[in-house]
C-alpha cells in the first residue's frame, strides 16, 4: 500500500493489548508490523520472521516491485514509500503494534570530500525518518498499552570509523532517539530497543566494498579480511536471519521489561 501525508497506514487487523504466546508459529498472531526497508536483507529477514510467527507484516521500501513480491511470499502488504521525503511523513498516522526502523544507504568519503547533499540524505532517512515513523505509531501502541520500537542501528552507532561520517552521526543519533522513546514510551507498555550488528551479509554492505578498497588504496578482494572484519575476533560476516532472530525475540513478551537497550550482534568488535 502507499500512504501519503494525512493518511493512515495500516497493517492488518487490530491486535489487543494482552499477551501472546513467546514462540510458536502463533506468538504475533493478531500484532501488525511495519518493517522499512523490507524488501531485501536484514529488513526481508526480519519480514520473514515476524510472518512466521504469525504477525501481519507491511513491507516498506523504496522499491515498490520488491516490496511487492516480498509481501506476496509472506502474506503481507507492501508499502512504497520514499523515506528520504520527510515532509511526505510528517502528518502520517501508523497503526502498528511493532515498528522496525531498518532502512538505510551508505555512503564512503573522507569529510573533506562528502557530498554536504548526500549527508542530509543520510540523515534522512536513517534518522529523520524514524523519528517521524515513530512519531506516527506511537499515539496508537499508547492506546493498546502494547508496542515494540525495534531500531536496526550497528556497530557504528557505539564505534566510529573512518569515511562514514553521515552512516556513524545517524547511527549515534538513532541511539539516542531509541533511549528517549522508551523513556517516554515505558509508562504506555512500549518498549524501544536497539539492534547492533557488525557487517552483515547484505546488499548494502556489497555495494561498499568498492569505495572501500578505493579509499584505503587496496584491491577489492581484500575489503572483507582487512578492512571489515579487523575488530571482529569472529571472521565472518552477520547473516540477515541470525539478526532476524534477536528482532524477533525483541518484539515478543520475554523482552517486555528490556528497553532502552542497544544489543549487539558484531562478533566481539565493540567489546575492545
Amino acid at each position: 500500500m502507499t500512504a501519503s501525508a494525512g493518511s493512515t497506514a495500516s497493517a492488518g487487523s487490530t491486535a489487543s493489548a494482552g499477551s501472546t504466546a513467546s514462540a510458536g508459529p502463533t506468538a504475533l498472531a493478531g500484532r501488525r508490523a511495519i518493517v522499512t526497508g523490507g524488501a531485501s536483507g536484514i529488513g526481508l529477514a526480519c519480514a520473514e520472521a515476524f510472518a512466521a510467527a504469525g504477525a501481519h507484516v507491511t513491507i516498506a521500501d523504496l522499491n515498490g516491485e520488491a516490496a511487492t513480491a516480498a509481501a506476496e511470499r509472506i502474506g503481507g502488504e507492501a508499502w512504497q514509500v520514499d523515506l528520504g521525503d520527510t515532509a511526505a511523513l510528517a502528518d502520517l498516522t501508523l497503526e502498528a503494534d511493532i515498528l522496525v526502523n531498518n532502512a538505510g544507504i551508505q555512503h564512503v568519503r573522507p569529510i573533506e570530500q562528502f557530498e554536504p547533499e548526500r549527508f542530509s540524505l543520510i540523515l534522512r532517512i536513517m534518522l529523520e525518518a524514524p523519528f517521524l515513523l515513530i512519531r506516527a505509531a506511537l499515539p496508537g501502541m499508547y492506546e493498546r498499552g502494547w508496542g515494540r520500537v525495534i531500531n536496526l542501528s550497528s556497530v557504528h552507532g557505539l564505534r566510529a570509523s573512518p569515511f562514514k561520517s553521515a552512516y556513524v552521526a545517524a547511527k549515534h543519533g538513532l541511539e539516542g532517539l531509541s533511549k528517549v522513546t522508551a523513556l517516554e514510551g515505558g509508562p504506555h507498555g512500549v518498549t524501544s530497543n536497539c539492534v547492533n550488528p557488525g557487517y552483515v551479509r547484505t546488499p548494502l554492505v556489497e555495494k561498499q566494498i568498492a569505495d572501500q578498497a578505493t579509499v584505503h588504496g587496496i584491491p577489492e578482494s581484500d575489503v572483507v579480511e582487512k578492512v571489515m572484519l579487523t575488530e571482529s575476533a569472529i571472521k565472518r560476516l552477520v547473516e540477515p536471519a541470525e539478526v532476524a532472530s534477536l528482532v524477533r525475540w525483541l518484539a515478543s513478551d520475554d523482552a517486555r521489561m528490556v528497553t532502552g537497550a542497544s544489543y549487539t550482534m558484531d562478533g566481539g568488535w565493540s567489546a575492545r
